[in-house]
């Protein structure tokens, strides 16, 4: 199959998957599960960024001296977005009961908190670019890599895909409007993995480095926004332990 072809099935399945597991879980399926898919997800990540994108970095010729300090800066660097609420908005809106604090909807019908919903809308779409072009990269150094870092995408976006849901729906919106919004948001990553495409083919040089990116964005995801939120996870401990595991288990195959 053409990478171009790969490229853009998988950041279609990463936006829709995602999207798709998020809105069943939103809509009935016990909420368990949700935690039960961060242990997975954290698995993945970890797994991904430090057994595959790392490594290969490593060996495209790159000196850890040029390595680390990437990844360093790398990582401060999504601090500082999500400092300025463009990188993981919704995150720290994840529990219910802050949602109805932070979205008042009154018995009227009408809710506060419209621009918060359009923040959270054009902050997930630029998220998806991002995973768009992420993906692109992996997949322009080597196929495997493409889908073992496409799996690390949709593992991680389907928390915060309900998260997100949860946010749209406290704020007063149908569940098929929120669907629809969230699946336009998604679509993005189709454009970041064209945009990466064309212009990646022939910089080849920059490749190593956006997949140093990479695996300081899923390291950073892991680290700042999963696992906080697995420390107070005690019913089901050794679940989450197996759920982390196969995680790992399933990247390294």
């Amino acid at each position: 199959m053409p990478l171009i072809l790969q490229i853009l099935m998988a950041c279609l399945l990463g936006g829709v998957l995602s999207l798709l597991a998020a809105f069943l879980v939103m809509s009935g399926l016990p909420k368990k599960w949700l935690s039960y898919a961060v242990s997975f997800s954290t698995g993945v990540l970890l797994a991904t960024s430090m057994l595959h994108l790392l490594p290969e970095a490593l060996s495209s010729g790159l000196t850890p001296q040029e390595v680390f300090p990437v990844l360093l800066a790398s990582v401060l660097g999504f601090f500082a977005l999500e400092k300025l609420t463009i990188w993981r908005h919704s995150h720290h809106h994840a529990d219910e009961g802050h949602l109805q604090k932070s979205f008042k909807v009154h018995s009227s019908g009408h809710q506060h908190g419209d621009a918060g919903v359009l923040g959270i809308l054009i902050g997930d779409g630029f998220h998806n670019f991002t995973d768009g072009v992420l993906i692109a990269a992996a997949f322009l150094t080597d196929p495997a890599l493409g889908w073992a870092t496409t799996l690390a995408v949709i593992a991680h976006e389907i928390p915060q895909e309900a998260g997100d849901f949860a946010i749209l729906l406290a704020a007063g919106w149908a569940r098929k409007k929120a669907l629809f919004w969230n699946g336009v948001s998604s679509v993005a990553s189709v454009a970041g993995g064209i945009v990466a495409f064309l212009s990646l083919e022939h910089t080849e040089a920059w490749i190593p480095y956006i997949v140093i990116v990479a695996a300081a964005s899923f390291i950073y995801i892991a680290i700042a926004d999963l696992l906080p939120r697995l420390k107070f996870e005690f019913q089901g401990l050794g679940w989450h332990s197996l759920c982390i595991l196969m995680g790992i288990a399933i990247t390294l195959l």
